[in-house]
């Protein structure tokens, strides 16, 4: 299914090409987690990115310098250590967006609510804050049973034929956020990604692995 296949909830991200500071943020704590602290001033040093660590970003970021910092860690590790890093620095930027970037009033309300309000209500708001995940690209969504989230020109994809391919930071993070709010069995699966030649990078996402959203 391509983007234009998503018209009635397609809605353009905001500003020009930066992103949200987790998408580097997180991924500190996640090579530490993988043994691989003593590595992380060499990988940021070879992505040009080496200042980060000596002071961490708080405002949105260039996505450029954040897709080589990623790109970093795709080519420099082995492919499958690189989707672990990556997947566990997706699922930590989630856990942080539900803690400090939703208010707990709201967090309260989406998960009381019906399992397929529920869903829409935080397609609703990732929809509103799009570009923290994805720059320059566009994002579109459609609830349902399976929900629908895909991603345009995203630019933190892998390039074709790059190691450790497919978007496993946004799919943690996206699986995250729906765990959190949705129901705690939550499952996303990239179908489609840049990486591979796709028109874009799209994600199905069911509430849980026996019941779709």
């Amino acid at each position: 299914m391509s983007a234009s296949a998503l018209p009635d909830l397609a809605q353009a991200t905001a500003g020009p090409g930066r992103v949200g500071p987790n998408a580097v943020l997180q991924l500190v704590p996640a090579l530490a987690a993988a043994g691989l602290a003593a590595r992380t001033p060499a990988l940021f040093a070879a992505a040009g990115a080496g200042d980060w660590l000596a002071e961490p970003p708080a405002v949105m970021l260039d996505e450029r310098q954040v897709a080589a910092l990623h790109r970093t860690l795709r080519t420099q590790l082995p492919p499958a250590l690189a989707r672990a890093v990556l997947a566990d620095a997706g699922r930590r930027t989630g856990d942080y967006v539900l803690a400090h970037r939703i208010p707990a009033p709201a967090r309260c309300l989406i998960r009381a609510l019906p399992r397929p309000l529920a869903a829409r209500a935080l397609i609703a708001a990732i929809r509103a804050h799009a570009w923290t995940f994805v720059g320059s690209g566009r994002l579109t969504a459609r609830p349902g049973r399976p929900a629908i989230l895909a991603v345009t020109a995203n630019p933190l994809a892998a390039a074709p034929g790059e190691p450790a391919s497919g978007c496993v930071w946004h799919a943690a993070a996206f699986r995250q956020l729906f765990r959190g709010l949705v129901h705690p069995q939550a499952t996303v699966r990239e179908t489609a990604c840049a990486a591979h030649g796709a028109e874009v990078c799209r994600f199905e996402i069911h509430a849980a692995s026996s019941e779709s959203a």
